[in-house]
C-alpha cells in the first residue's frame, strides 16, 4: 500500500456528515487502484464548495505530484461518483511521475482519454458524461492543427467555456484512447500511465480517415518566449474550473488533471 495522508478541511463542519463515508471510500479505492498501478506518495484533501461539477456535486484536480484535491457539495454528492472521480484522479497522480499532466493540448486529449479509460477498468460501467461526449469531426481537425501548442484554451476545450460543445476535450480523449486501445493489443490505460503523447498521434490520424476529415497541417508550437509561464500560465483552466498547477522546479516539462 502507498504512504498517502487524508486531509478533510471540516473547521465549519460542512464534512461532518459524510467524513466517515470519505474515509472508507478513500481506503478502497487506493486498494483497487493498487492492483492496477503504482500509486506515489500522496496527499488527498477534501474540502467542501461550490465549484463542482452540477451533473455530480463534485469535482477533482490533481494540481502537482502527490496532491489529489477533491471539492464536493456534501449534499448532492453520490458515494459513486466520488468514488470515480478518485479513480480519475489516481490516474492523474501516477501520470505526474512520469510525463505529467502536459501543457499542450495533445497532452491533455491523452492524459484525460486515459484516466477516462482507467475508471472503466477499475470500476467498470458506462463511460463518465463528460467521457461520452461525441466531439464532432471540426474539433477533430482543430486537435490535429493545435496538438503541440501550449496555448490552447483548456476552458473553451474541455469545459465549454467558449464555442465549443462542452466537455468536448474529454469525449475526444476518451474516444482517441479507444481507437489507440482498439489497436494496441494487451495494453490498458494501466499500463500506458507513462507513455508519452505523441504515441497516440497515429489513433488521431485514424479518427480524421474515420471521419473523412483531410489530415490538417500541425501548427507549430509557440516558442519559448511566447510559452504561458508564470502567473500567465495559471489562467488556463484544469479540472472544474481549477488553475493550471506550476510545474515543479526540477520535473518535466508537466502541467495538471494535470479533470474531471
Amino acid at each position: 500500500m502507498p504512504i498517502w495522508q487524508l486531509h478533510m478541511l471540516n473547521a465549519r463542519s460542512a464534512l461532518t456528515p459524510i467524513m466517515a463515508e470519505i474515509r472508507a471510500h478513500a481506503r478502497e479505492m487506493v486498494a483497487a487502484v493498487e492492483a492496477h498501478l503504482d500509486l506515489p506518495r500522496f496527499d488527498l484533501v477534501v474540502r467542501a464548495g461550490d465549484g463542482v461539477f452540477p451533473e455530480w456535486g463534485i469535482a477533482g484536480h490533481a494540481p502537482a505530484a502527490g496532491i489529489i484535491e477533491i471539492t464536493l457539495d456534501p449534499s448532492r454528492v453520490a458515494p459513486e461518483h466520488f468514488r470515480r472521480t478518485l479513480v480519475h484522479e489516481m490516474h492523474h497522480l501516477a501520470r505526474w511521475e512520469g510525463p505529467g499532466y502536459g501543457r499542450s493540448l495533445g497532452e491533455a486529449l491523452v492524459s484525460e482519454g486515459l484516466a477516462g479509460h482507467f475508471v472503466l477498468q477499475v470500476l467498470g460501467g458506462a463511460p463518465d458524461p463528460w467521457d461520452a461526449t461525441r466531439p464532432g469531426s471540426g474539433s477533430l481537425k482543430q486537435a490535429g492543427t493545435l496538438w503541440a501548442r501550449r496555448d490552447y484554451d483548456h476552458g473553451e476545450w474541455f469545459m465549454g467555456r467558449g464555442r465549443m460543445r462542452k466537455w468536448t476535450g474529454y469525449g475526444l480523449g476518451h474516444r482517441l484512447l479507444a481507437e489507440h486501445l482498439a489497436e494496441a493489443e494487451g495494453q490498458s490505460a494501466a499500463s500506458l500511465v507513462a507513455e508519452p503523447a505523441d504515441a497516440f498521434r497515429p489513433a488521431l490520424r485514424r479518427l480524421l480517415a474515420i471521419e473523412g476529415v483531410e489530415e490538417p497541417e500541425e501548427a507549430a508550437p509557440e516558442s519559448e518566449a511566447e510559452a504561458p509561464d508564470g502567473d500567465a500560465a495559471q489562467d488556463a483552466s484544469r479540472d472544474a474550473g481549477g488553475q493550471a498547477p506550476r510545474t515543479p522546479q526540477g520535473a518535466p516539462d508537466a502541467g495538471t488533471d494535470q479533470t474531471s
